[in-house]
């Protein structure tokens, strides 16, 4: 399969043009992948362009791809949302790249009250750019034509205003529902609610159940955050026949 690039704008080329690498992702080509004169590659810009062409020069500097067809991907509908809690050491980061892979289509970080990991104003807005830095990798590894969304940070009481619009699910082990159980009928966002490492706490699930949120469990296992998400993403992609 051909090495895959991103493009930062949006991509309006087609067969016969010639797109253009520049910056970080010219010198990952051309120093890190090795990328030669005369060899096929993909480009795409996140947002459901997808160019296949083939290498005209290479330099770290810049890349330059002639293209030789082009196809455009619709977005992906209905969209799944993972809105991720904040975990100690690097677990919700791993959620974050697994979820990009298997096809999630946006995250949301969520500092929820049992969150280990707190983030304040500035690191807010660094803990997002590092997080939207793992999707746009995860998504380019794994050929995705949509690079999934990172929001900004929310808490509980947002996600009560989203369980009126959306289809929302939170994963919680002790609920008598099974996420296999659930029928995915209409067109609204699917919303999967992932805990910290000691879970949801009461007061939250009461307040998203009220607000008109499910509760579902995945097997009689206890899954780490890490890993609860990415899980329950590949069920409801099966469901959806997405996979």
């Amino acid at each position: 399969m051909p090495l895959h690039f991103l493009l930062d704008e949006q991509v309006t080329a087609g067969p016969g043009d010639a797109v253009v690498l520049t910056g970080s992702e010219a010198h990952h080509a051309a120093t890190v992948r090795r990328v030669r004169v005369g060899e096929e590659v993909t480009v795409g810009d996140g947002r459901g362009a997808w160019l296949a062409g083939v290498a005209e020069s290479v330099t770290p500097r810049e890349v330059v791809v002639r293209v030789a067809s082009r196809t455009d991907a619709a977005a992906p509908h209905p969209r799944i949302v993972l809105v991720q809690a904040l975990a100690k050491g690097d677990r919700d980061e791993l959620a974050v790249q697994a979820a990009t892979e298997l096809g999630i289509d946006e995250i949301v970080p969520w500092q929820a009250a049992r969150s280990v990991s707190r983030w304040d104003a500035a690191k807010a807005a660094k803990g997002r750019d590092r997080w939207a830095g793992i999707v746009r990798e995860a998504a380019k590894q794994a050929h995705r034509p949509w690079v999934p969304i990172v929001a900004e940070l929310t808490a509980t009481r947002a996600l009560t205003v989203r369980a009126a619009h959306s289809r929302v699910l939170v994963l919680e082990p002790t609920a008598s529902t099974a996420l296999t159980a659930v029928d995915f009928d209409d067109d609204r966002d699917i919303v999967l609610v992932v805990g910290p490492e000691g879970g949801v706490a009461a007061e939250e699930l009461a307040s998203l159940e009220e607000a008109g949120a499910m509760l579902v469990r995945l097997g009689d296992s206890v899954l780490r955050t890490s890993t609860a998400g990415p899980a329950a993403l590949a069920v409801v992609s099966a469901a959806l026949g997405r996979w």
